[in-house]
Order: structure tokens, then sequence, then C-alpha cells
């Protein structure tokens, strides 16, 4: 899907704010200036599950966007305590190791959504805006 053909990263006028959380540094990176550039507002990028914990309340993210495989705290157990944290807090686990077990796992810890990185960062946008208009 070409750059323009890609939905709009404002939900009823109100730019998405998403936090990344992925231990690779250039993953990260690339998240974050690709979706900066499509037109979200990227508030918070942190690089571990306990980061991810220190710094959501004050970032006040939309939509988390987790990696699943982490050194120390994975995206599942990240996700448990965001949603300690925030309740009603939106979350996708971004992961190239997805099968149905992991999906299980990921609603079970809270998780809204899995999206394998092979399907790529045009399904990741569409996914932000459709879980994105559910909230405004």
């Amino acid at each position: 899907m070409a750059r323009s053909d890609r939905l709009p990263s404002t939900v009823v006028s109100r730019t998405i704010r998403v936090m990344v959380v992925d231990d690779t540094d250039h993953v990260r990176r690339m998240l974050t200036s690709m979706l900066s550039l499509d037109g979200y507002e990227v508030v918070g990028e942190v690089a571990s599950g306990p980061a991810a914990l220190e710094a959501v309340e004050a970032a006040d993210p939309d939509i988390v966007v987790i990696d699943y495989k982490m050194p120390g705290m994975d995206g599942l157990d990240t996700a448990r305590g965001i949603r300690q944290r925030r309740q009603d807090q939106v979350m996708i686990l971004y992961t190239a190791y997805i099968d149905q077990a992991l999906e299980q796992a990921a609603a079970e810890a809270g998780i809204s959504l899995c999206i394998g990185k092979v399907d790529g960062l045009s399904s990741l946008e569409r996914e932000i805006n459709r879980l994105c208009a559910s909230l405004f």
C-alpha cells in the first residue's frame, strides 16, 4: 500500500498518541520514525518492559505497541503491568513470534490485538486507527 493510500493517523480530528516498546534499537527507531512520518504522535519509545511501566503514565498514550520477545520482562508481562496501572489502556502486541497460543495468552494479559511483524507497518497503522476509532 502506498504511503498516501494509508488511513490517516487522526480519528475525529485528534492525533493518535502512540508509545513504542521494543528492545531492538533499530526496530524501535524505525517504528517511531515511520509512525511519526505518518502523522501519529509518538509520546514514548522505550527499550524494555520495566521502562514502559515507568513511562506509560506520564506518556499517556492512546495505544501502546509492545514487542513480545524482550529480555527480562517479555511483552505479556509488560502488558500485565501496564494493565495494573491503566485498566483501559489499549495495547497491541507487535511480534515476529505469533501463534494461537500466544494470541490467547495476550488476550488474557489485556492485549487488544496481536499483529505479526511480517504483516508490516501498514497493517499496524490500520489496526491502530481501527482500535482508536472506538476510543474517541
